[in-house]
């Protein structure tokens, strides 16, 4: 978005002009209701201020005054650039207005000070996906998501590439080293790491298992399904890896803009057909 453009409401859905209106309301209309305006040229306007209250201000007030105006205008960007990168994200049944007030406050004030574009796109995308599920991100998530620096959030990301739903979201590492997971940084390293930034939990040595599962099961990886066959009829133990997310990382997966990688995908199947559990492709989103 350049520096002067102008995002009108008239030609916005419904839930964009809802959202740029509760974003307005909730950090104290710094948004005009009919549109998001960048505050521009900020030291032009110091400079207006400097001319006009030379008398009556130091020069060491005046610097303070300028760069609070300079900062402000970054932080005001910033609020704009986010929220611009949330509007493409919205649902058509996007509910904005029932965002909380609190949880909306406390997350520009967490990414008002972000500036790369493409954590900006992260905190879109949490953005729009509070407005199209209320109460789908915490307070506590998007106070550690604040804490994650560019290389973490990366991280996390190339992590999720390999996340399979079996009952729900789990980074499917089977074991390490696998020269399949270091391909993409993931070791135990790194993996330590993000257990650390409270993403992940790691046993590397046991591992986790879902238990009293039946017989038949149906997992899915990025929209393809397989079928899987145990051995009991019922009561089995399903090995799951050595990674989980944590609530946090949960609900950070569900923006990350992961990518399906083919042969992480073969390689689980060979696994899984070395353990007798007869995978069965059941559909695929390239499927006709």
């Amino acid at each position: 978005m350049s520096s002067n453009s102008l995002i009108n409401l008239g030609d916005l859905s419904k839930p964009a002009t809802a959202l740029i209106e509760k974003v307005s309301d909730a950090v104290g209309g710094i948004c005009k209701p009919w549109q998001i305006v960048r505050v521009a040229k900020a030291d032009a306007e110091a400079e207006r201020i400097r001319a006009e209250s030379r008398i009556q201000v130091s020069d060491i007030q005046q610097r303070a005054l300028l760069r609070f105006l300079t900062e402000e205008g970054k932080k005001q960007g910033n609020i704009e650039e986010i929220t611009a990168k949330a509007l493409p994200l919205l649902k058509d049944e996007a509910e904005p207005r029932e965002i909380d007030d609190d949880w909306i406050t406390n997350f520009f004030d967490k990414s008002r000070i972000v500036s790369d574009s493409d954590m900006q796109q992260i905190w879109g995308a949490i953005l729009a996906s509070e407005a199209n599920s209320p109460r789908s991100f915490s307070r506590k998530t998007v106070n550690l998501i604040a804490d994650l620096e560019k290389p973490d959030a990366e991280l996390f990301t190339a992590l999720c590439g390999f996340v399979w739903t079996i009952g729900e979201a789990i980074p499917l590492v089977l074991r390490l080293p696998v020269q399949v997971y270091e391909n993409y940084g993931i070791d135990f390293r790194a993996l330590s790491h993000l257990e650390t930034l409270g993403l992940i939990r790691f046993d590397h040595s046991v591992g986790f298992s879902r238990i009293g599962v039946s017989q038949r099961l149906r997992v899915a990886y990025f929209g393809t399904e397989v079928g899987l066959t145990l051995q009991n009829d019922r009561d089995n133990q399903f090995p799951c890896g050595t990674t989980l997310f944590t609530k946090a990382g949960t609900e950070l997966s569900r923006v990350c803009a992961a990518k399906r990688i083919d042969e992480f995908f073969n390689y689980v199947l060979e696994e899984w057909t070395k353990k007798g559990f007869s995978p069965t492709l059941l559909s695929s989103p390239n499927a006709d």
